[in-house]
């Protein structure tokens, strides 16, 4: 189980891209992520099918084109480095992008039954929140979020946890439709940002680890050392924690959708674990955060 779950980086190429997770290969019904290079100059141009899809500067700028309308991504240098703009594009669509200077470009997707207007989500518009506190704090980016921005089926938000910390933390699942849980496939992509000085050997792509289990009548169990560009696929289960290393800060983006008829978020902590959320109230956020704010509100259109 757990080695069809942990997709290291590479392992997954093609068509083009650095990684391809589609809800096929996953063996589920709704999630997806690709990942893509773009060196100076380049473009690529690909169909969405039955799938909305954002398009999110992960490091570098780039451009959206969908029939005639262009959108304009500013981006950033690198997923610590920024809060980034990005572009939405519905089921149906044909898409083209391009960049000038190079990027990398993740597209979290899911399969959609409406077909939503192409438009742009300006970075000044990202919800950026800090959760839990001491060795348990991180930053969370809200940007595609059912609050913060309206897609089909598709949620997702960008996880920063300072090195050392706990993240995803109490474990906790959203594989059950209730009043109080949604029933939500979800992909973690990670990356890493090296805190070891200038001329120390650094282990190469980061060093974290994550953990997924289940219970009897639904077993999962996935313990992975991850690093930069693997993917741990979560169709179910308790997940968490996912842990930095003392020598990096981590970076994951999350990627869930699932078969309800209302796009909802919604969480159940693991009952041994949830009690720990009682005593961050008598701790401080780490001072490491946040790693940066959201900017002012910029233009988009050419």
């Amino acid at each position: 189980m757990a080695q069809e779950l942990y997709v290291p980086a590479g392992t997954a190429a093609g068509e083009g891209f650095d990684l391809v997770v589609t809800p096929e290969s996953a063996g589920w019904g709704f999630s997806g992520l690709r990942t893509l290079t773009l060196a100076p100059g380049g473009e690529a141009t690909f169909a969405t099918g039955e799938d909305e899809l954002l398009v999110l500067p992960l490091a570098g700028s780039a451009s959206v084109q969908v029939g005639e309308q262009v959108l304009e991504l500013a981006g950033r240098a690198s997923v610590f480095d920024g809060v980034t703009d990005f572009a939405y594009v519905g089921r149906d669509e044909q898409l083209t992008v391009r960049s000038t200077a190079g990027a990398v470009l993740a597209f979290p997707a899911a399969r959609a039954g409406r077909r939503l207007p192409f438009r742009y989500g300006p970075a000044s518009g990202v919800p950026v929140e800090l959760r839990g506190a001491g060795q348990a704090s991180r930053q969370v980016n809200n940007f595609a979020t059912p609050q913060a921005f309206e897609t089909d089926k598709l949620i997702a938000c960008e996880v920063l946890t300072p090195a050392g910390n706990w993240s995803s933390y109490p474990p906790h699942r959203h594989d059950r439709a209730s009043e109080v849980e949604s029933e939500l496939e979800e992909v973690y992509y990670f990356a890493f940002r090296s805190l070891a000085p200038a001329g120390t050997p650094v282990v190469e792509g980061g060093l974290g680890y994550q953990r997924v289990y289940g219970e009897a009548e639904r077993p999962i169990e996935v313990l992975e050392e991850v690093r930069g560009g693997d993917v741990v696929l979560i169709p179910h289960g308790w997940h968490g924690p996912s842990i930095a290393s003392p020598a990096f800060d981590m970076y994951y983006l999350n990627v869930m959708a699932g078969p309800a008829p209302e796009r909802a978020w919604k969480i159940c902590d693991d009952p041994a674990h949830g009690w720990v959320r009682s005593t961050w109230e008598q701790q401080r956020v780490d001072p490491r955060l946040p790693f940066y704010r959201a900017p002012a509100a910029a233009g988009a259109s050419s």
